[in-house]
């Protein structure tokens, strides 16, 4: 379960306070992988930023039934550039509190996934995008969660990296759920239970997916 309980969020800019969600409650049943969609600009980002604890509301919460919640899958702009991908890694299983074996095999996944040669011991600066890509997405197959974040349908690394990335996602996504941000019908349709469609600082929970996806496509 997800709940948000009278959540408001804004931002600064120049023009003064920008309010994305003013005192929006929602909440989503247990159990279902979620599409977010709707419009350029409508809060899908923000919204899934607030679901997985990336981003904070000014008011209100955000709650969960104890479900654990990914990073963004594939996300490489959060880095330490000066260390290695073997170090990235090591400090990224350290803040989920894994250590010893655990620690030594989650390493092994990630070197083996990315599959960067020796670039894997060197710092991630050095790297060309797609090889941040490549760690970044096998960091995040390393670690079971109940939902897996996707802003936008993966594209990491070349064909062969693509099927590779593609087979493990869909053995994750049998055993866990999503929360897709996407303006691609076809994968909300594929990956779905519900969707919650943003549009004027409000969101609507579909609980029929068709039906939120036609809301959409005819606003």
């Amino acid at each position: 379960m997800i709940a948000l309980e009278n959540v408001t969020k804004s931002y600064r800019t120049p023009r003064g306070r920008r309010y994305v969600f003013r005192d929006l409650s929602l909440t989503v049943p247990p159990g279902k992988s979620i599409g977010l969609i709707g419009p350029n600009g409508a809060g899908k980002s923000t919204l899934m930023r607030l679901i997985g604890g990336m981003d904070q509301p000014d008011s209100g919460r955000v709650r969960t039934d104890g479900s654990s919640i990914s990073w963004p899958v594939g996300l490489s702009g959060s880095f330490q550039g000066s260390m290695s991908g073997r170090d990235n890694v090591k400090f990224v299983c350290r803040v989920y509190g894994q250590s010893g074996a655990e620690m030594r095999r989650k390493v092994e996944f990630v070197e083996d996934f990315a599959a960067i040669g020796t670039y894997f011991d060197e710092p991630v600066n050095t790297y060309s995008s797609g090889m941040r890509s490549r760690l970044s997405f096998g960091l995040s197959m390393a670690f079971d969660f109940d939902y897996y974040l996707i802003d936008e349908v993966m594209s990491v690394g070349d064909a062969s990296f693509r099927r590779k990335a593609a087979a493990a996602f869909a053995e994750r996504v049998e055993r866990s759920k999503v929360i897709l941000v996407t303006h691609t019908m076809s994968e909300v349709e594929r990956l779905c239970d519900v969707v919650l469609l943003a549009q004027k600082g409000q969101v609507t929970l579909f609980e029929d997916v068709k039906a939120g996806i036609d809301t959409y496509m005819n606003l």
